[in-house]
Protein backbone atom coordinates (compact mmCIF):
# COMPACT_ATOMS: atom_id res chain seq x y z
CA UNK A 1 0.00 0.00 0.00
CA UNK A 2 1.19 3.35 -0.86
CA UNK A 3 0.72 5.60 1.86
CA UNK A 4 0.29 9.38 0.90
CA UNK A 5 -0.43 12.62 2.71
CA UNK A 6 -3.98 12.02 1.45
CA UNK A 7 -3.70 8.89 3.16
CA UNK A 8 -2.69 10.32 6.42
CA UNK A 9 -4.96 13.22 6.17
CA UNK A 10 -7.83 10.30 6.22
CA UNK A 11 -6.08 8.13 9.27
CA UNK A 12 -6.18 11.11 11.24
CA UNK A 13 -9.85 11.70 10.94
CA UNK A 14 -10.20 7.81 11.60
CA UNK A 15 -7.97 7.74 14.18
CA UNK A 16 -9.98 10.89 16.12
CA UNK A 17 -13.54 9.83 15.05
CA UNK A 18 -14.07 6.41 15.20
CA UNK A 19 -12.84 5.57 19.04
CA UNK A 20 -14.60 8.65 20.16
CA UNK A 21 -17.70 8.88 18.35
CA UNK A 22 -20.49 6.29 18.01
CA UNK A 23 -23.05 6.38 14.22
CA UNK A 24 -24.80 9.36 15.87
CA UNK A 25 -22.09 11.40 16.88
CA UNK A 26 -22.42 10.41 20.53
CA UNK A 27 -19.40 9.05 22.94
CA UNK A 28 -18.73 5.64 23.72
CA UNK A 29 -16.47 4.12 25.98
CA UNK A 30 -15.51 0.68 24.55
CA UNK A 31 -15.86 -0.76 21.08
CA UNK A 32 -16.82 -4.37 20.37
CA UNK A 33 -14.58 -6.75 17.86
CA UNK A 34 -17.42 -4.85 14.58
CA UNK A 35 -16.87 -1.61 15.75
CA UNK A 36 -13.11 -2.23 15.90
CA UNK A 37 -13.92 -3.52 12.21
CA UNK A 38 -15.50 -0.53 11.11
CA UNK A 39 -12.79 1.93 12.56
CA UNK A 40 -10.34 0.56 10.48
CA UNK A 41 -12.61 1.50 7.41
CA UNK A 42 -11.99 4.58 8.81
CA UNK A 43 -15.97 5.47 8.48
CA UNK A 44 -15.64 9.07 7.97
CA UNK A 45 -19.92 9.58 9.06
CA UNK A 46 -19.35 10.89 12.34
CA UNK A 47 -16.49 13.47 11.27
CA UNK A 48 -16.96 17.14 12.66
CA UNK A 49 -17.74 19.03 10.11
CA UNK A 50 -15.32 21.75 10.84
CA UNK A 51 -12.47 19.15 10.38
CA UNK A 52 -12.85 19.64 6.40
CA UNK A 53 -12.13 23.03 5.17
CA UNK A 54 -10.78 24.52 1.72
CA UNK A 55 -8.14 26.95 2.87
CA UNK A 56 -5.84 28.44 0.51
CA UNK A 57 -2.29 27.98 2.10
CA UNK A 58 0.91 29.60 0.41
CA UNK A 59 4.60 29.33 1.52
CA UNK A 60 6.62 31.56 -0.15
CA UNK A 61 10.43 30.42 -0.80
CA UNK A 62 13.30 32.44 -2.84
CA UNK A 63 17.06 31.97 -3.01
CA UNK A 64 19.20 30.73 0.43
CA UNK A 65 16.00 30.93 2.08
CA UNK A 66 16.35 28.26 5.04
CA UNK A 67 14.63 25.41 4.12
CA UNK A 68 13.16 24.16 7.57
CA UNK A 69 12.05 27.28 8.64
CA UNK A 70 9.55 26.14 5.61
CA UNK A 71 9.34 22.52 5.70
CA UNK A 72 8.41 22.05 9.06
CA UNK A 73 4.80 24.03 9.04
CA UNK A 74 4.27 22.94 5.73
CA UNK A 75 4.21 19.51 7.02
CA UNK A 76 1.90 20.79 9.47
CA UNK A 77 -0.47 22.24 6.95
CA UNK A 78 -0.56 19.42 4.36
CA UNK A 79 -2.34 17.88 7.34
CA UNK A 80 -5.22 19.39 7.27
CA UNK A 81 -8.19 17.86 5.24
CA UNK A 82 -9.41 19.69 2.28
CA UNK A 83 -6.66 22.82 2.53
CA UNK A 84 -4.51 23.22 -0.96
CA UNK A 85 -1.24 23.96 -0.06
CA UNK A 86 1.25 26.09 -2.55
CA UNK A 87 4.58 26.66 -2.76
CA UNK A 88 5.50 30.23 -4.32
CA UNK A 89 8.10 31.94 -6.21
CA UNK A 90 9.03 34.20 -8.79
CA UNK A 91 9.46 31.64 -11.22
CA UNK A 92 8.48 27.77 -11.77
CA UNK A 93 12.46 27.40 -11.78
CA UNK A 94 13.84 25.09 -8.91
CA UNK A 95 14.90 26.91 -5.98
CA UNK A 96 17.94 26.10 -3.89
CA UNK A 97 18.07 26.79 0.25
CA UNK A 98 21.11 28.08 2.16
CA UNK A 99 21.84 24.68 3.00
CA UNK A 100 22.03 23.36 -0.59
CA UNK A 101 17.97 21.52 -0.55
CA UNK A 102 16.51 22.68 -3.77
CA UNK A 103 13.00 23.02 -4.08
CA UNK A 104 10.45 23.17 -6.98
CA UNK A 105 7.75 26.04 -6.90
CA UNK A 106 4.35 24.79 -7.22
CA UNK A 107 3.06 28.34 -8.67
CA UNK A 108 4.85 31.96 -9.85
CA UNK A 109 3.24 35.23 -7.83
CA UNK A 110 1.45 35.68 -10.82
CA UNK A 111 -0.50 32.61 -10.63
CA UNK A 112 -1.02 32.21 -6.79
CA UNK A 113 -4.47 32.49 -5.74
CA UNK A 114 -5.38 36.40 -4.98
CA UNK A 115 -6.82 35.58 -2.09
CA UNK A 116 -5.21 33.53 0.68
CA UNK A 117 -6.09 31.77 4.29
CA UNK A 118 -2.53 31.79 5.11
CA UNK A 119 0.45 33.62 3.97
CA UNK A 120 3.68 31.88 5.42
CA UNK A 121 7.53 33.52 4.74
CA UNK A 122 10.34 31.33 5.97
CA UNK A 123 13.45 33.53 6.76
CA UNK A 124 17.15 32.59 6.17
CA UNK A 125 19.91 35.18 6.26
CA UNK A 126 21.86 36.44 2.78
CA UNK A 127 18.85 35.05 0.89
CA UNK A 128 16.35 36.59 3.06
CA UNK A 129 18.16 40.00 2.78
CA UNK A 130 18.36 39.73 -1.10
CA UNK A 131 14.66 39.45 -0.96
CA UNK A 132 13.96 42.10 0.96
CA UNK A 133 15.59 44.01 -1.61
CA UNK A 134 13.68 42.76 -4.62
CA UNK A 135 10.86 44.56 -5.15
CA UNK A 136 8.98 42.45 -6.92
CA UNK A 137 9.08 40.10 -3.54
CA UNK A 138 7.80 42.93 -1.11
CA UNK A 139 4.60 43.85 -4.01
CA UNK A 140 3.80 40.16 -3.90
CA UNK A 141 3.90 40.18 -0.10
CA UNK A 142 2.13 43.25 0.33
CA UNK A 143 -0.72 42.42 -1.91
CA UNK A 144 -1.49 38.70 -0.82
CA UNK A 145 -1.16 39.77 2.72
CA UNK A 146 -2.95 42.72 3.24
CA UNK A 147 -5.84 40.23 2.33
CA UNK A 148 -5.18 36.94 3.40
CA UNK A 149 -6.60 35.58 6.76
CA UNK A 150 -3.30 35.22 8.39
CA UNK A 151 -0.16 36.84 7.26
CA UNK A 152 2.68 34.31 8.99
CA UNK A 153 6.31 34.02 9.33
CA UNK A 154 9.26 31.61 10.66
CA UNK A 155 12.16 32.64 11.71
CA UNK A 156 13.95 35.97 10.36
CA UNK A 157 10.99 35.24 7.34
CA UNK A 158 9.30 38.48 9.96
CA UNK A 159 12.09 40.60 8.55
CA UNK A 160 10.68 40.17 5.38
CA UNK A 161 6.98 40.73 6.15
CA UNK A 162 8.27 44.03 8.14
CA UNK A 163 10.11 45.37 5.26
CA UNK A 164 6.94 44.38 3.51
CA UNK A 165 5.15 47.02 5.63
CA UNK A 166 2.62 44.03 7.44
CA UNK A 167 3.95 44.27 11.00
CA UNK A 168 2.72 47.99 12.05
CA UNK A 169 1.30 47.82 15.18
CA UNK A 170 1.76 44.35 15.76
CA UNK A 171 3.34 42.02 18.26
CA UNK A 172 5.92 39.75 16.18
CA UNK A 173 9.08 37.09 16.90
CA UNK A 174 11.83 36.57 14.64
CA UNK A 175 15.17 34.30 15.39
CA UNK A 176 16.61 35.53 19.04
CA UNK A 177 19.20 37.33 17.00
CA UNK A 178 17.15 39.57 14.96
CA UNK A 179 13.97 39.89 16.94
CA UNK A 180 14.94 43.05 18.43
CA UNK A 181 15.26 44.35 14.89
CA UNK A 182 11.41 44.35 14.32
CA UNK A 183 11.14 47.66 16.21
CA UNK A 184 12.26 49.69 12.65
CA UNK A 185 8.96 48.31 10.63
CA UNK A 186 6.86 49.74 13.57
CA UNK A 187 6.57 46.04 14.99
CA UNK A 188 6.91 45.41 18.73
CA UNK A 189 9.39 42.37 20.00
CA UNK A 190 7.50 39.86 21.93
CA UNK A 191 9.55 36.69 22.88
CA UNK A 192 7.64 33.44 22.64
CA UNK A 193 8.54 30.39 20.10
CA UNK A 194 4.59 31.04 18.89
CA UNK A 195 3.65 34.90 19.21
CA UNK A 196 0.15 35.53 17.91
CA UNK A 197 -1.36 39.38 17.75
CA UNK A 198 -4.63 39.41 16.27
CA UNK A 199 -4.29 37.55 12.27
CA UNK A 200 0.16 37.92 12.70
CA UNK A 201 1.06 34.64 13.69
CA UNK A 202 5.08 34.40 13.84
CA UNK A 203 7.24 31.81 15.42
CA UNK A 204 10.81 31.77 16.56
CA UNK A 205 14.22 30.81 15.29
CA UNK A 206 14.18 27.81 12.53
CA UNK A 207 12.43 24.89 14.74
CA UNK A 208 10.30 26.71 16.02
CA UNK A 209 8.45 26.40 12.78
CA UNK A 210 6.90 22.68 13.85
CA UNK A 211 5.28 24.52 16.85
CA UNK A 212 4.02 27.24 14.95
CA UNK A 213 2.46 24.60 12.53
CA UNK A 214 1.01 22.44 14.72
CA UNK A 215 -0.39 25.68 16.38
CA UNK A 216 -2.07 27.12 13.27
CA UNK A 217 -3.62 23.37 12.75
CA UNK A 218 -5.28 23.38 16.25
CA UNK A 219 -6.48 26.75 15.38
CA UNK A 220 -8.10 26.00 12.03
CA UNK A 221 -9.62 22.41 13.12
CA UNK A 222 -9.31 22.58 16.73
CA UNK A 223 -7.35 20.60 19.81
CA UNK A 224 -8.08 16.99 18.82
CA UNK A 225 -7.53 17.20 15.62
CA UNK A 226 -3.84 18.95 15.96
CA UNK A 227 -2.95 16.22 18.87
CA UNK A 228 -3.50 13.74 16.53
CA UNK A 229 -1.45 15.37 13.65
CA UNK A 230 1.40 15.85 16.40
CA UNK A 231 1.08 12.09 16.67
CA UNK A 232 1.02 10.76 13.73
CA UNK A 233 4.33 13.28 13.33
CA UNK A 234 5.57 12.02 16.90
CA UNK A 235 6.62 15.29 17.51
CA UNK A 236 7.46 15.02 21.41
CA UNK A 237 11.08 17.14 21.43
CA UNK A 238 14.21 15.45 23.95
CA UNK A 239 17.39 17.73 22.85
CA UNK A 240 20.20 16.13 24.12
CA UNK A 241 21.47 19.01 25.23
CA UNK A 242 19.49 22.45 26.91
CA UNK A 243 21.82 24.77 24.80
CA UNK A 244 18.63 26.15 22.20
CA UNK A 245 17.42 29.19 23.69
CA UNK A 246 20.10 32.36 24.58
CA UNK A 247 18.91 31.70 28.18
CA UNK A 248 19.94 28.30 28.39
CA UNK A 249 23.28 28.00 26.67
CA UNK A 250 26.64 28.42 27.96
CA UNK A 251 27.77 32.35 27.93
CA UNK A 252 30.70 30.90 26.21
CA UNK A 253 28.16 29.60 23.40
CA UNK A 254 25.71 32.28 23.16
CA UNK A 255 28.67 35.16 22.80
CA UNK A 256 30.20 32.78 20.34
CA UNK A 257 27.35 32.93 18.05
CA UNK A 258 26.48 36.31 18.67
CA UNK A 259 29.86 37.10 17.31
CA UNK A 260 29.31 35.76 13.90
CA UNK A 261 26.14 37.69 13.19
CA UNK A 262 27.61 40.94 13.78
CA UNK A 263 27.98 41.72 10.62
CA UNK A 264 24.79 40.38 9.53
CA UNK A 265 22.89 42.25 11.77
CA UNK A 266 24.25 46.05 10.72
CA UNK A 267 23.75 44.73 7.17
CA UNK A 268 19.73 43.98 7.99
CA UNK A 269 19.20 46.76 9.61
CA UNK A 270 20.70 49.21 6.81
CA UNK A 271 18.67 46.46 4.41
CA UNK A 272 15.73 46.60 6.58
CA UNK A 273 15.18 50.55 6.77
CA UNK A 274 15.75 50.76 3.05
CA UNK A 275 13.23 48.37 2.16
CA UNK A 276 10.90 49.13 4.30
CA UNK A 277 10.82 52.57 3.16
CA UNK A 278 10.51 51.81 -0.30
CA UNK A 279 7.57 49.27 0.78
CA UNK A 280 5.71 52.34 0.98
CA UNK A 281 5.43 53.07 -2.79
CA UNK A 282 5.30 49.50 -4.55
Amino acid sequence: MTISRRTINKGVAGLLVTPLLGAGGSPVLAQSPASQEASAAHDMSAMPVHWMGKEQIAFLIYPEFTALDMVGPHYMMTSLMGAKVHVIAKTKEPVKSDTGLVLVPSVTFEDCPQDLDIICTPGGSLGTLAAMQDDATLAFLKDRGSRAKFVTSVCTGSLLLGAAGLLQGYKATSHWVTKDMLSIFGAIPTDGRVVTDRNRITGGGVTAGIDFGLTLVGKLRDQQYAEGVQLIAEYAPEPPFNAGTPKTAPAEIKGLVEGMFTDFIKSAEAVGRAAFARSKFL
